[in-house]
């Protein structure tokens, strides 16, 4: 996957752990006849903006499955205490990368144009730590309402404001155009930040909504938010799983 400034060097990291309180084994399920991770590593392969991809994981069975089918896979720490943390140490393996792309391992849909606008994004904008999505939601949606579901309110220049699960704006009046965004949850990184950003401790914002983007505000990061109309759904339950199973096999 050529870059076009040999000086930059972005690299996609799938963070995949098997413990999962509601879906253990996860990134192992079989969808449409692959384990799941190799769907979102098959995705990841038609970016043109990533220099080198990898998976990240705590798990033997994980990483010997990413090798079985052709991909690249370190080990990482059982005790992270985030996805973040997990990040950070999978790029030590990495000493080139100047940019760092984190793509959830549980979304098989997602669309590798998102992928390439985060690169160019954050390698475009010096002014930037972060950057990371959002899709706009119907206010009647029921996700609007769901605590699973983050949402994100951002200021005139696109920058993120605030990330909540609660809803977000609350609407005491109605103003067009104004709509509801979900963050979805891929960021991009300038690597130093990532590696200043898993030396504060968590933040009390962050812990209360148990959101570790929120720390990055609390300390003054700026962060991007690029907005998307892709809306693919992540697998967080087995019956998400089947749902995507559906979409795979139409596709």
């Amino acid at each position: 996957m050529p870059h076009s400034t040999p000086i930059t060097q972005i690299l996609g990291v799938l963070p995949a752990r098997w413990a999962s309180t509601r879906f253990p084994g996860k990134p192992l399920h079989i969808i449409a006849r692959k384990p799941l991770i190799q769907h979102v590593w098959e995705r990841c392969q038609q970016c043109t903006q990533l220099d080198a991809l990898v998976v990240a994981t705590d798990d033997a069975r994980i990483f010997d499955a990413v090798i079985a089918f052709g991909g690249q896979a370190v080990m990482t720490s059982p005790h992270h205490p985030t996805g973040t943390d997990r990040l950070a140490e999978a790029v030590r393996f990495a000493p080139n990368a100047t940019h760092i792309i984190n793509i959830q391992g549980d979304e098989p849909l997602i669309d590798p144009l998102l992928i390439d606008e985060l690169a160019d994004a954050i390698t475009g904008d010096p002014s930037l730590d972060m950057v990371t999505a959002a899709n706009p939601l119907d206010p009647s949606d029921p996700a609007v309402t769901d605590p699973n579901v983050v949402k994100v309110v951002t200021a005139l220049d696109g920058r993120a404001l605030y990330f909540s699960r609660s809803p977000l704006p609350f609407f005491r009046h109605a103003v067009a155009g104004l709509p509801v965004l979900r963050h979805k949850g891929i960021y991009a990184y300038r690597r130093a930040f990532l590696e200043r950003f898993v030396t504060w401790p968590p933040s009390p914002l962050e812990l209360a909504e148990s959101l570790e983007q929120l720390r990055a505000l609390e300390n003054g990061a700026s962060i991007r938010v690029l907005l998307t109309a892709d809306s693919s759904p992540g697998v967080d339950t087995p019956e998400q799983a089947r749902e995507v199973e559906r979409i795979l096999n139409h596709l």
